[in-house]
């Protein structure tokens, strides 16, 4: 069994409080969750309005799916424009 985490630091453009934050956050986790069905949530900067850290988490028997998949998502964050992806580092155990 592979467990592949994903911990990505995005910086949102037009956000200007905490409010319009979490419609970005939220709106994005949904999306990841629908499209790739693995497990997202956000892990750091809570209380800043403009930067938030999310993890993604998935499970499979194939440690090359995992990469896969984390690489996938990645990408499919890379091309929203709301926000930029700062830094994001894979891990597969």
């Amino acid at each position: 069994m592979r467990i592949g985490n994903c911990i990505i630091e995005i910086y949102i453009h037009d956000s200007s409080s905490l409010k319009d934050k979490r419609s970005v956050v939220k709106g994005l986790k949904n999306r990841i969750r629908n499209k790739f069905n693995v497990s997202v949530s956000e892990i750091d900067r809570n209380n800043n309005h403009k930067i938030s850290v999310l993890a993604v988490v998935t499970v499979s028997n194939d440690g090359k799916h995992v990469d896969k998949l984390l690489s996938s998502v990645v990408k499919f964050m890379e091309k929203q424009r709301q926000f930029n992806v700062v830094n994001y580092k894979t891990e597969i155990l």
